[in-house]
């Protein structure tokens, strides 16, 4: 007789969750991971979404979440997790947050291929 092979083997939620399609840059994904360890929380995770609002339409919302809403769609990046709501999926998909750093811009900036048009401030989109 033969033994059967019983283990188990756990996963993550994060890992079932379905993911999206933004790309979250190394300089970004180094300038969250610096922005947490200053919070000194390890709880916390970016979340990116659209909401309406601004001169275009829709604006970006882009914070620290530690909370996990039902449809959320998930990708981690090399340690930092990238949260998107389930409405906000297709208006970012095939976004690029980069982290600008220069005596021009400091901050993040979201280089977005379905935003149609953009108001002068680029805050807003359509």
């Amino acid at each position: 007789m033969s033994e059967l092979d019983t283990t188990t083997t756990t996963v993550d939620a994060a890992a079932e969750a379905p993911a999206h399609g933004v790309l979250l840059t190394d300089l970004a994904a180094g300038k969250v991971r610096s922005l947490l360890e200053q919070e000194g929380r390890d709880d916390l995770r970016l979340r990116v979404g659209v909401q309406p609002g601004g001169c275009s339409g829709l604006i970006y919302q882009l914070y620290f979440d530690e909370r996990s809403l039902d449809g959320d769609l998930v990708r981690d990046f090399d340690g930092v997790e990238v949260v998107v709501d389930r409405m906000s999926g297709p208006y970012l998909e095939g976004a690029t947050i980069d982290f600008s750093d220069t005596i021009e811009k400091q901050g993040f900036t979201i280089d977005n291929p379905n935003a149609g048009s953009s108001c002068a401030c680029g805050d807003s989109f359509s």
